[in-house]
């Protein structure tokens, strides 16, 4: 049977938003994140990070600065009890950067391939599946792969919260951070949507 998921965007979701993050001592938590990641594990959901990394491609870090970052997150996860499912990255540009990473992909957000990597991958019910992010193009990418989305105002959020005007591809949630956002899926009935700022 197909497990449900809950993709998570990494930089301003996950952790501090630290431009071109390349330095593992440099990652920290949002607060709240680990909290919210026990409950939506313990509620069921597979745990899939989806992160959009063209500093690869930009020069700006390298793939092992990538995987040390990566290694950290499941280190502190599993002394917290948290199981990521998987990590998928992509690290290209569509046209700055270096070889072989500059061109246009089917991986970079808002484009859903990670997503659709994942459901492959760990056999996913994207129907039942969520995808959580600080951007709008967390949501497209979560929209095309066929799941629910929800925004949080942490990291860009709230700038991007100005951009949600109606008609939007499908219903928009906006929760104040992964916490509140992990509350609505775990809810499974979610509250009606927030297409815009009030």
């Amino acid at each position: 049977m197909s497990r449900k998921a809950v993709f998570l965007d990494r930089d301003g979701t996950l952790n501090r938003e630290v431009h071109y993050l390349a330095d593992p001592d440099r990652f920290e938590w949002l607060p709240g994140v680990l909290d919210a990641l026990h409950a939506l594990q313990a509620g069921g959901w597979a745990l899939v990070v989806v992160t959009n990394q063209s500093g690869i491609a930009q020069g700006l870090v390298e793939v092992d600065d990538l995987d040390a970052i990566h290694a950290r997150m499941r280190t502190e996860l599993a002394s917290a009890g948290v199981t990521l499912a998987g990590i998928y990255s992509c690290p290209h540009h569509p046209h700055i950067g270096r070889a072989p990473w500059v061109h246009a992909c089917e991986c970079r957000k808002p484009a859903p391939g990670m997503l659709l990597e994942a459901q492959r991958d760990l056999d996913l019910d994207l129907a039942e599946s969520w995808m959580i992010g600080d951007s709008l193009r967390d949501l497209q990418a979560g929209w095309a792969a066929g799941c629910r989305s929800i925004l949080v105002r942490t990291g860009k959020g709230r700038e991007q919260e100005a951009q949600l005007k109606e008609p939007l591809e499908r219903p928009a949630w906006v929760a104040e951070d992964l916490l509140q956002a992990a509350q609505i899926v775990l809810a499974q009935v979610a509250p009606a949507p927030n297409l815009g700022p009030r």
